[in-house]
């Protein structure tokens, strides 16, 4: 999607950013992982195939994507940005016909970056993103019957299961949004900040000049 091209969103433990090209080779390497092609069900992709999709991603007007960064090290001028990623998080409007529903992805590809709230945090921060800015009023969530964590963590969130899949191994968890959810899911929001990604990243790559006494 274009419309978050140029949008940061800051929370307390993570940064979030348009996936660009400068994001795919770091991508590319944690997608080459068996572990996160299940958990994703993705299939491995050559470096130029992931460019492809990296623009494919930017382009279209159903995909809305943000590189999730480790908020303390994106605070560090000198550590560059590939190295603060830690994951991506991801909304698909997957029915043309109904707008207003999107399915909603998330990944903490780093493993020592897990169980550690950034999950929550993240979806938190996309839901609301998602209902405030793109008008999303139903999320729907695919997890393999496996990630006990991811479907306890969704369902701590009033998600309910919607289906079953013992053929794919991966269960449908859908919520609708209302009165009720948005007290309990978002409740104070003022720790999300908004902020022009450009500005940013190019006040964290302007050379530091030492202070003259």
């Amino acid at each position: 999607m274009r419309i978050n091209e140029d949008i940061l969103l800051e929370g307390e433990k993570v940064v979030l950013v348009p996936y660009n090209a400068d994001h795919v080779p770091r991508y590319h390497q944690w997608m080459c992982s068996p572990e996160l092609q299940k958990l994703t069900a993705s299939e491995p992709l050559t470096l130029e195939q992931e460019y492809d999709m990296q623009r494919c991603w930017r382009e279209d007007d159903d995909k809305c994507t943000f590189i999730i960064l480790d908020k303390q090290k994106w605070a560090d001028p000198s550590i560059p940005e590939q190295e603060c990623m830690v994951g991506d998080v991801n909304i698909f409007l997957t029915d043309p016909s109904d707008p207003s529903l999107a399915e909603l992805e998330i990944m903490i590809a780093v493993p020592c970056y897990r169980g550690k709230g950034l999950g929550k945090e993240v979806t938190r921060m996309m839901m609301y993103y998602g209902v405030h800015k793109l008008g999303i009023q139903k999320f729907e969530v695919k997890i393999g019957l496996d990630n006990k964590i991811s479907i306890a963590m969704f369902k701590k969130f009033h998600f309910r299961e919607l289906s079953n899949s013992e053929v794919f191994q991966e269960v449908t968890l859908g919520v609708t949004v209302n009165e009720a959810l948005q007290k309990h899911v978002f409740g104070n929001m003022d720790f999300m900040l908004q902020r022009e990604y450009g500005k940013a990243r190019d006040s964290r790559q302007a050379p530091f000049t030492p202070l003259s006494l």
